[in-house]
């Protein structure tokens, strides 16, 4: 019989009486996964998986006649979803490969918990808990997360040549909490696996790499990607590893301070939103100069001028650009035709004159505005 590795006073999530209601139906079921690595460690938890080792007919049996939802998400890998309060959980029936692709497994059912934690793709995402905080630990992930180290189950080329997104995974769980650097066998593996990530969709990859740039100090990671020729292949329009980082956890940003090529050519090859591409484009150009910052701000929304700041490693602009209310042109149409224009498209063309003037002088008030639309009408008269 496998003893838990540790006990841990229950986590706040395991007292809500919505996931109470679950385990309840399923008293085999542990919570698997990052809810306990993240748990271990003191981080709030935000999504909540199970497990189980009843098959998946049986789980969706036991749900109903509680009265919980059970809904067939993925029934050829043994995952059913129900709805604890708000959350949505996902309960998987313990499995052990019989096939990979490189990205995609076949699986077969088991009621091992060690099995299945040995199909997973690190230790410190092996762990798995009772409802009591009894924390199981088949891998040594406990003394992993207790280390700062990120380490593969098994043959590191094993696991990654059984899904290539793994490869990225590793990368983005080493920011969040490595302190530990891989060892040689695992840089290896690494770098052996990179062919493999031509066969990952746009999307994932954009998925893992926001999320990499989302830690809270993903720099040394970015530089490991580098040395082991990571960062080329999944930025092949060029990175600069060594770039400065903004501070705040913005993916894009991010991606705008080390991004050296054409961000249009990577928003093409990885599928960004139309959002995404535009913010991207916009935060690329450089910071504004202070001295026309009123201008900057009347023309260019404050977050990417502060964006483009904070790129440009000046966080006193960033700070004042924040603080400054962007100036808003005071003028409309009404006061075109106070001034005796009939209507018609002269009124937008006067407008347009009149808006191109106010951003020169430096956004002055509306009483100077509209001294500077009367000349224009004087003006065009005169002609």
């Amino acid at each position: 019989m496998t003893l838990p590795a540790c006990h841990l006073p229950p986590p706040a999530f395991l007292a809500e009486p919505a996931l109470a209601r679950v385990f309840a139906a399923l008293p085999s079921a542990r919570v698997v996964g990052g809810a306990v690595r993240d748990a271990v460690l003191g981080i709030a938890v935000s999504d909540i998986d199970l497990a189980t080792p009843l098959p998946p007919d049986e789980v969706m049996a036991a749900l109903r006649r509680a009265g919980l939802h059970a809904i067939p998400t993925g029934l050829a890998h043994g995952t059913v979803t129900t709805l604890a309060g708000p959350r949505a959980v996902e309960i998987t029936t313990l499995r052990r490969d019989l096939e990979t692709d490189g990205r995609h497994a076949r699986v077969a059912f088991t009621d091992a918990w060690e099995e299945d934690a040995q199909r997973r793709d690190f230790t410190i995402n092996a762990l798995s808990m009772t409802p009591d905080g009894a924390v199981y630990d088949y891998c040594g992930g406990l003394d992993d997360l207790a280390a700062g180290r990120v380490r593969f189950v098994g043959d590191p080329a094993r696991r990654l040549a059984e899904d290539y997104l793994r490869l990225l995974r590793f990368f983005r769980f080493q920011a969040r909490y490595g302190r530990t650097p891989p060892d040689a066998a695992t840089k290896a593996s690494l770098q052996a696996a990179i062919p493999g990530l031509a066969g990952l969709s746009p999307e994932r990859v954009w998925s893992e790499i926001k999320r990499l740039l989302a830690a809270p100090d993903p720099a040394p990671t970015l530089r490991l990607m580098a040395e082991l020729g990571v960062l080329a292949a999944v930025l092949p329009e060029g990175a600069d590893a060594g770039a400065r980082l903004p501070a705040c956890p913005d993916p894009l940003l991010r991606l705008a301070a080390i991004l050296r090529g054409d961000p249009e050519a990577l928003a093409d090859r990885l599928h960004l939103s139309r959002a995404e591409r535009a913010r991207l484009a916009a935060l690329r150009a450089p910071p504004p100069d202070p001295r026309f910052l009123a201008q900057a701000l009347a023309e260019t929304p404050a977050d990417i001028l502060a964006g483009r700041a904070l790129i440009a490693g000046d966080e006193a602009l960033a700070a004042r650009i924040g603080a400054t209310p962007a100036p808003v042109f005071p003028l409309a149409g009404r006061d075109v035709l106070a001034l005796g224009v009939p209507p018609g498209p002269e009124i937008g063309r006067l407008l347009a004159q009149a808006r191109a003037r106010w951003l020169q002088a430096g956004c002055p008030d509306a009483a100077a505005c509209r001294a500077i639309l009367a000349d224009l009408v004087k003006e065009t008269t005169a002609s």
